[in-house]
């Protein structure tokens, strides 16, 4: 009846140790999620100001500056991450094509407030870089504990399930931007 007892004690100690880890990931998880959507907040902010001053200069090129502009708001729409992360990854696309483009105007290149928008969203593009590495490293954790044995034992009743990573899911959107001046 002790052995019972005992075993019985260690068996919920180690369901409660990898409940307490489960949970830990999984807030590991959504703190990473957090701080990939406070950069992608940040760089949403930036890119008004990054259009209204490549406008000032390039202002026959409106479809790129509206296009730059419907896809900051359909990411701000975006709540399920396999949609948000391919919205971003064409707002990202149109950003730097949006830089290519104002590139090609001297006085603009020149313009130091477009020079300081530049380096602020070089900054953020490698923050965001940063943040879904970590994100999708601490996915990956997540996702190893919930589908390993014996850990799986208390994560399925419990609720825990795997996270979805943040991928690019075009090809195309690998590719880097062509600029096409006429």
């Amino acid at each position: 009846m002790l052995e019972l007892v005992t075993l019985l004690a260690v068996v919920g100690m180690l369901a409660g140790w990898t409940f307490n880890k489960l949970v830990q990931q999984r807030n590991q998880v959504l703190a990473a999620w957090s701080d990939i959507d406070v950069q992608l907040l940040r760089r949403h902010d930036l890119v008004p100001l990054l259009v209204a001053t490549v406008k000032a200069y390039a202002d026959y090129e409106k479809a790129t500056l509206a296009a730059v502009t419907e896809l900051r708001t359909r990411s701000a729409a975006a709540t399920h991450l396999p949609v948000k992360a391919a919205v971003e990854a064409e707002v990202e696309a149109a950003v730097h094509k949006l830089i290519a483009v104002a590139e090609a105007y001297p006085q603009l290149k020149a313009d130091a407030n477009f020079l300081q928008l530049q380096r602020d969203l070089i900054a953020i593009e490698d923050h965001i870089q940063y943040a879904r590495r970590f994100y999708n490293g601490a996915v990956r954790i997540l996702n190893t504990t919930v589908q390993s044995f014996p850990q799986l034992v208390v994560a399925r009743p419990f609720g825990f399930r795997e996270a979805e990573y943040f991928e690019v899911s075009d090809p195309q959107q690998r590719d880097n931007v062509r600029v096409e001046l006429q």
